[in-house]
């Protein structure tokens, strides 16, 4: 995986990460994010995988579903952002749509993912740190809106 700066202005970085075959999609995200220290950020990609794993959240039983697709997949959309946990810790979540070879497309939360040939993401720093904290409710660590 190879990043490469594209734009600084305002207090927005925006980078261009391009992930090689066989690097796993969401490990290198939060390398990223770790690597060139961002707190607060939004996503968006394209590219292919070999195969992924995807998670549908279940309301009752609050806990993800996973859904494993073992096929070459065209990654029709990765989009999501990058914020500071409840824990400190920065978190990255991401949604992505994957179509398969007969033009049926699986989407939902990535929970893991392996790149075949490449991925092309480009990430837009924001220049607000984007917080989560534990909802209580849902038990998930949601996006933190200040009033």
């Amino acid at each position: 995986m190879r990043t490469q700066p594209l734009e600084n202005r305002d207090g927005r970085r925006t980078l261009l990460a391009v992930f090689d075959i066989g690097d796993e999609v969401s490990e290198g995200l939060l390398s990223i994010a770790s690597e060139h220290e961002i707190e607060g950020a939004y996503f968006t990609g394209i590219g292919a995988l070999s195969e992924a794993t995807l998670g549908y959240w279940e309301w009752e039983s609050k806990s993800y579903r996973e859904i494993s697709v073992r096929e070459q997949l065209e990654v029709l959309s990765l989009t999501g952002n990058v914020a500071l946990g409840p824990d400190g810790e920065t978190k990255v979540h991401a949604h992505i749509v994957a179509g398969k070879r007969d033009g049926t497309a699986h989407g939902g939360h990535l929970l893991a993912a392996r790149v075949r040939p490449t991925l092309e993401v480009i990430i837009v720093e924001v220049p607000e740190h984007l917080r989560r904290r534990l909802d209580a409710q849902t038990g998930l660590p949601l996006l933190h809106v200040s009033a």
